[in-house]
C-alpha cells in the first residue's frame, strides 16, 4: 500500500487534492478551539494546513510521500528548514511542521503535546483492515479530551473499490467507540469522477469528535 501511495504522488494521480480549503474546515474550524497544535494526518500537500496556521493554530501534518510534503512548501512560496526527527524526514516554517514517513511510526514523545485532530482524507484512504488499527493509533497520540474534525464519505462499495473508500457512519462511530461524536453536516459529493461516471451516489458526512482516553 506504502508503494501505491508514493506512486500516486510521482505519476501525478491526486485527484483527492482539492487545491482549495475543504468547505467542511472552513464552516467548522472553531470546533477545535484556538490556537491549538492540529495533528493531520496522511495531509499530502492539502491547503487546508496554510488555513489552519492562518487561524492561529500550529500544525503537524504526517504523509508518507516526501514529494508532497516538498511541493507544499514550494506552492506556498515557503523555505522550510529540514532536518531528521526520528525515522521522519522534518520540514519545518513558521507554525507549519510536516513529517515525511509513515503515521504509525509517530509517537507522543516525537510530536510533543498534541491538541486537536483534523482528518479529512486520511481514514478515507485506507482499506478497512487498517483502519481500525489506525485509529487506535491516533487516540494514542491525542490526549483525553481533545476536539477532532473527521470528514468521510460513504457509498456503494460494492459497486466502486477504493480508494477512497467508503465509511460509514456506523463504522465510524465502532472505531471511535467511546468518544462523543457528533455529525455536523452530510452532503452529496460531486467531486469523484469515477463514482459519478459510473452513476454511484456518494455521500460526504463531517463530524465533530471529541476524544476520550483508550487507556481508561
Amino acid at each position: 500500500m506504502n508503494d501505491d501511495w508514493i506512486a500516486r504522488w510521482r505519476d501525478g494521480r491526486t485527484g483527492f487534492h482539492e487545491g482549495r480549503p475543504n468547505e467542511h474546515l472552513a464552516h467548522h474550524v472553531d470546533w477545535l478551539g484556538g490556537a491549538r497544535r492540529v495533528l493531520v494526518p496522511l495531509c499530502g500537500k492539502a491547503v487546508d494546513l496554510g488555513f489552519l496556521a492562518t487561524h492561529g493554530h500550529e500544525v503537524v501534518g504526517i504523509e508518507l510521500a516526501e514529494q508532497a510534503v516538498g511541493e507544499f512548501f514550494a506552492e506556498h512560496s515557503l523555505t522550510p528548514t529540514i532536518g531528521a526527527r526520528g525515522p521522519f524526514v522534518e520540514y519545518r516554517a513558521g507554525a507549519i511542521t510536516l513529517l515525511a514517513g509513515d503515521v504509525f511510526d509517530a509517537t507522543p514523545e516525537l510530536l510533543g503535546p498534541i491538541d486537536a485532530l483534523y482528518d479529512r482524507a486520511a481514514l478515507i484512504a485506507l482499506p478497512a483492515d487498517i483502519r481500525p488499527r489506525y485509529v487506535a493509533h491516533l487516540r494514542a497520540l491525542l490526549p483525553a479530551g481533545a476536539p477532532g474534525l473527521v470528514i468521510t464519505l460513504d457509498y456503494d462499495q460494492a459497486r466502486i473499490a477504493g480508494p477512497p473508500y467508503a465509511v460509514s457512519e456506523a463504522e465510524l462511530r465502532a472505531l471511535y467507540a467511546g468518544a462523543a461524536i457528533e455529525l455536523l453536516a452530510q452532503q452529496q459529493a460531486s467531486d469523484l469522477p469515477k463514482c459519478s461516471q459510473a452513476g454511484v451516489s456518494v455521500v460526504e458526512r463531517c463530524f465533530a469528535i471529541q476524544c476520550d482516553d483508550p487507556r481508561s
